[in-house]
């Protein structure tokens, strides 16, 4: 079993513990979302690890910023309520390009990721932020991302 597996399954089990279901909200509601598309949760990652080719959480930190919504990033860095984002904003900050790579690696439109982004990536920049800041020299790379989210499941 995978290092991914064991998230997911951390995920749907806290959402049986709690009695809730995997969609029922917070991390493991979004998590629980994604696992039906495994490769989701690793496409985020690549957008938000230093390894990846977007520049990490500072690169779209400068995306949300240039695009006019650096507000609403802020709010999933912060300690306050997230502010929403449509499929259609995340797809005028990430661009078509990037839409179409990640559609290609979780084999669907890139107005369809655009549209899940949008829900799974509020509330993982904010687990990943508990701070309120954005950790000097970034969130780390990848694996390193999967495992801070395998802790939250754990603890």
């Amino acid at each position: 079993m995978g290092l991914f597996d064991s998230v997911v399954g951390a995920v749907l089990n806290n959402a049986g513990q709690t009695g809730g279901t995997a969609a029922g909200g917070g991390l493991g509601g979004l998590l629980g979302m994604a696992a039906q598309n495994p490769q989701l949760v690793q496409a985020v990652l690549s957008l938000l690890g230093n390894d990846g080719a977007h520049g990490g959480l500072a690169g779209l930190v400068e995306r949300f910023q240039q695009a006019g919504l650096g507000n609403v990033l802020q709010s999933w860095i912060g300690t306050g309520t997230n502010l929403p984002i449509s499929g259609e904003q995340l797809a005028s900050v990430l661009g078509q390009g990037t839409l179409s790579q990640l559609g290609s690696q979780v084999g669907a439109a890139p107005a369809d990721v655009a549209q899940q982004l949008s829900h799974l990536l509020p509330g993982l920049v904010d687990q990943l932020t508990p701070q309120g800041q954005v950790p000097q020299g970034g969130l780390g790379n990848s694996s390193d991302l999967m495992g801070v989210l395998g802790q939250f499941l754990r603890g």
